[in-house]
């Protein structure tokens, strides 16, 4: 039961060494549609979008939108994104 003890002593002194600080600037990418300036506004159907990256802005960010009848994750297939 000892050998446990030291074993945890060991990982404790080895994470205490490691910087867990945040990056000055973020490395995280974003999806390539969130570098448009779309917001949700209530907008929820394909008639009212303007173009293929809208429409999939809206379908992953904004609430109740009826944009993939088929649920394949692709929005306004018969107008924008064919």
């Amino acid at each position: 039961m000892n050998g446990g003890v030291s074993s945890v002593t060991a990982a404790s002194s080895d994470l205490a060494s490691l910087n867990f600080s945040e990056p000055a600037s973020s490395s995280f990418s974003k999806p390539m549609v969130s570098n448009q300036k779309f917001r949700c506004d209530g907008r929820t159907y394909c008639s009212q979008m303007t173009s293929c990256a809208e429409a999939t802005y809206f379908l992953r960010n904004c609430p109740n939108t009826k944009m993939d009848g088929n649920h394949d994750g692709v929005p306004c297939e018969r107008q924008w994104c064919n």
